[in-house]
């Protein structure tokens, strides 16, 4: 299971994520809470994040503008790279891990292999998403 999280200026941006056969697509619904609505948060993220990510043939994303510039009303992937803070929550086996993002030199996001967070065998998620909003809301705080 994947599940993506983004942050732009104080607000989160939780896509549902679907699978394709090689990669992940953020797809509609997409919830959009206030960072420093606590609360808000772990509702959204405990109703939003899948139990397993659905499959979404590649034809069907195929040459559609990326959803998440209609939220934020980005014009451009690009723009809205532009001070976001990318996370995902990955899931397997019950084990859980939170992954943060960098910008390659050329432009695109790579996970960061020093921001990485490993939850031991059996956290439930109710623990890794009150990591994640504290995360969220000191990221927040920074920029």
């Amino acid at each position: 299971m994947l599940y993506k999280i983004y942050l732009k200026k104080g607000t989160v941006y939780l896509p549902t994520t679907m699978r394709q056969e090689a990669s992940y697509m953020d797809v509609e619904p997409v919830t959009v809470v206030p960072v420093a609505d606590t609360e808000a948060l772990r509702r959204a993220m405990q109703n939003t994040i899948p139990k397993q990510n659905s499959f979404l043939p590649s034809a069907e994303g195929a040459r559609k503008p990326p959803v998440l510039l209609k939220y934020t009303g980005d014009k451009s992937w690009s723009a809205f790279m532009r001070g976001t803070s990318p996370w995902s929550i990955y899931e397997k086996d019950g084990n859980y891990q939170i992954e943060g993002y960098r910008t390659d030199r050329k432009g695109y996001w790579e996970e960061d292999p020093n921001n990485v967070i490993k939850f031991p065998p059996g956290t439930p998620l109710e623990a890794v998403i009150d990591r994640m909003i504290a995360i969220l809301q000191d990221a927040a705080q920074q920029t």
